[in-house]
């Protein structure tokens, strides 16, 4: 089969998102480490605790909604609980599924690093952008995703945020 090469247009537009992939991570990731002493990955699931009900998640929703798989979540949700941030115990429902709870020293975490990661996120993304370019943004990570995952089995990751909710809420 003879796969079309690149043009330079769209090989500049590649090697740009590329970037983006490499940079962006380790950056929001040092802002982390160096303001509230997590990882990004460790933010993202205690993130995702403060906004469910409760702030309780089955882990294998917890999974779902941070892209692990069950045994890097399960071996990061054991540091958190380690440190006081998280309690695990048997799902009611289904004793045979374990929740992740968000315990109260969990939460003042969330609420002392969210306001450094929101300004790293402005800093190096949404600022950077006009509005006009923020919403290209969403279109075209909308047009990346369904060709990613055209069944939308991991939508929840990406259309968390699409209902109306009000300003300041949220951990992002």
């Amino acid at each position: 089969m003879d796969t079309p090469w690149l043009d330079r247009r769209q090989l500049r537009a590649w090697i740009r998102l590329r970037a983006v992939l490499e940079l962006l991570p380790g950056t929001l990731d040092t802002q982390l480490r160096n303001d509230a002493n997590l990882t990004e990955f460790e933010y993202t699931a205690l993130a995702m605790l403060s906004e469910a009900p409760d702030r309780t998640l089955r882990m294998t929703g917890l999974a779902q909604r941070t892209n692990a798989t069950l045994p890097r979540l399960s071996h990061v949700v054991a540091r958190l609980e380690k440190r006081g941030l998280v309690e695990r115990f048997p799902c009611p429902e289904n004793r045979r599924a374990t929740n992740a709870r968000l315990t109260q020293e969990g939460w003042a975490k969330v609420l002392q690093a969210a306001p450094g990661h929101v300004a790293a996120v402005r800093r190096y993304v949404i600022d950077a952008l006009t509005d006009e370019q923020v919403d290209q943004l969403t279109a075209i990570g909308d047009a990346v995703l369904a060709a990613l995952d055209p069944s939308g089995k991991g939508a929840v990751l990406y259309t968390h945020y699409d209902e109306e909710q009000d300003p300041g809420q949220g951990s992002y």
